[in-house]
C-alpha cells in the first residue's frame, strides 16, 4: 500500500565526495579549503552508497565539494553510477578541467557539468571567489568542455557586491554556449554566515526576481531557473506565468514548485550526513550509520518538511504556500527554525494579520 510518505521520492541529491578544494570564496557553504580534512567516502563506500541510493529511486546525482576533481577515484565512481542508472552529474569551479579529465568524464557517462561564474569580468568574479585568476580559470574550463563536447550550465551566485553584474552575467553566460543559467542568492551558512550584512534583501530580492521572469519570457535558447528562490513560483504565478509550459531541463526535478528541500532533493555530505538540501544546517543522521532508504522515508525532519500545514508566520497562511513554501533553509539559518517564514520575501499574504498601529 502507498502511504503518504511514498509520494516524496529523490529526484535530484547532491553529494559532497570531498571537502578540499583549491579556492576559498567568501559565500561557501561548506567552507572548503585545500587542507579541509574529512572522513571522506572510500571508494567501496562509494559504491554503496549508489547501491543504497538506488534501492530508493533513480535521481540526478551531482558530485560536488569542494572540488570534486581533487579525487582521485572520481572516474570509477562516474562509471559506477551510470552503470547503476543514476544520471551522473560534476559540479566544478573549473579551474582544474583538462583535457583528459573531459575525456574520462565523457567516457565514464557524465551528463552535465555545473562550474560558477559569479560576475561578467575578472574584477568581479576575482573578488567574489577570493582569488585572483579564479575567472581566467573557469573560462578555460569552459573552452575545454566545449572542446570536448561535454555540455555544461553555469550556476552565479550574487551579494550587493556583484548585484550590478546580473544581467553582464547572464549575457556571458549565453555567449558562453551554456545549456542553462542559475541564478542564486547566497544562503547565510558556511562562510556565507560572515557576509550577512551583504546578502541582497528581500525588496530587491523581488525586483531580481521579476527581472528574471521577464527575462525568461524572451529567451529562446538559454534555460534558466533561479536556485533557492521559492518564491519565484509565486512571482510567475502572480504575474501570470501559469500559461505555456515552462521549459524542462532533463537534469533536474522536473518540478515546477517552491522549495524541494527533503522532498525531492538531498545533501549527503563529505562525512555522509544527509541534509535536506545543500543548504541546511542540520542533519537527519548518518548513511553510514542508518541505510540512506529509512532516513529518507522515516526521518521526522523530512517527514515535516512534507507538510505545509506546519509552516509558521507569513509562510503558514500564505495563498501561495503550495507552489512555493519559502526556503526552509534560509529559515533555519536566519531564525533557527526551519519552519519559520521565508525570511528574504517581501510578500505579505492576505491572510497575515496586520500590525497594530500606534
Amino acid at each position: 500500500m502507498t502511504t503518504p510518505a511514498d509520494i516524496f521520492l529523490p529526484k535530484w541529491i547532491a553529494w559532497e565526495v570531498t571537502r578540499r578544494c583549491n579556492l576559498n570564496c567568501i559565500h561557501c557553504r561548506s567552507a572548503s579549503r585545500a587542507d579541509s580534512k574529512t572522513a571522506e567516502f572510500s571508494t567501496a563506500e562509494a559504491f554503496a552508497l549508489i547501491d543504497a541510493i538506488r534501492e530508493v529511486s533513480s535521481p540526478v546525482l551531482v558530485l560536488t565539494g569542494g572540488e570534486p576533481l581533487l579525487r582521485g577515484d572520481l572516474f570509477e565512481i562516474v562509471r559506477y553510477g551510470t552503470e547503476r542508472g543514476l544520471r551522473m552529474c560534476l559540479a566544478t569551479n573549473g579551474t582544474l578541467l583538462t583535457d583528459s579529465f573531459c575525456v574520462s568524464l565523457r567516457e565514464n557517462g557524465i551528463r552535465m557539468v555545473s562550474l560558477s561564474l559569479d560576475g561578467a569580468s575578472e574584477e568581479v568574479h576575482d573578488d567574489f571567489r577570493r582569488c585572483p585568476g579564479a575567472f581566467a580559470g573557469v573560462l578555460r574550463g569552459i573552452e575545454t568542455l566545449r572542446r570536448n563536447g561535454i555540455p555544461f550550465l553555469i550556476n552565479s551566485s550574487f551579494t550587493k557586491r556583484n548585484r550590478h553584474d546580473i544581467a553582464a552575467t547572464f549575457r556571458l553566460a549565453k555567449t558562453l554556449g551554456a545549456t542553462a543559467w542559475y541564478l542564486f542568492m547566497v544562503v547565510p551558512i558556511g562562510r556565507g554566515k560572515e557576509i550577512l550584512e551583504e546578502l541582497i534583501p528581500a525588496g530587491e530580492y523581488e525586483e531580481i526576481l521579476r527581472w528574471h521572469w521577464r527575462q525568461e519570457q524572451q529567451e529562446e535558447t538559454l534555460l534558466m531557473r533561479p536556485t533557492c528562490a521559492p518564491h519565484y513560483f509565486r512571482v510567475t504565478a502572480q504575474e501570470g506565468g501559469n500559461g505555456a509550459p515552462r521549459r524542462r531541463l532533463a537534469f533536474a526535478t522536473g518540478e515546477n514548485r517552491g522549495c524541494l528541500a527533503g522532498r525531492q532533493i538531498c545533501l549527503i555530505d563529505a562525512e555522509g550526513e544527509l541534509k535536506p538540501c545543500s543548504y541546511f544546517l542540520s542533519s537527519v543522521g548518518n548513511v553510514r550509520t542508518v541505510p540512506f532508504r529509512q532516513l529518507w522515508f522515516q526521518a521526522p525532519t523530512l517527514r515535516r518538511l512534507r507538510d505545509t500545514s506546519l509552516l509558521q508566520g507569513k509562510c503558514g497562511v500564505c495563498e501561495f504556500v503550495s507552489v512555493c513554501g519559502g526556503c526552509r533553509a534560509r529559515a533555519d539559518a536566519v531564525f533557527g527554525d526551519y519552519l519559520a517564514e521565508e525570511p528574504f520575501c517581501s510578500y505579505v499574504p492576505d491572510a497575515f494579520p496586520a500590525k497594530d498601529e500606534d
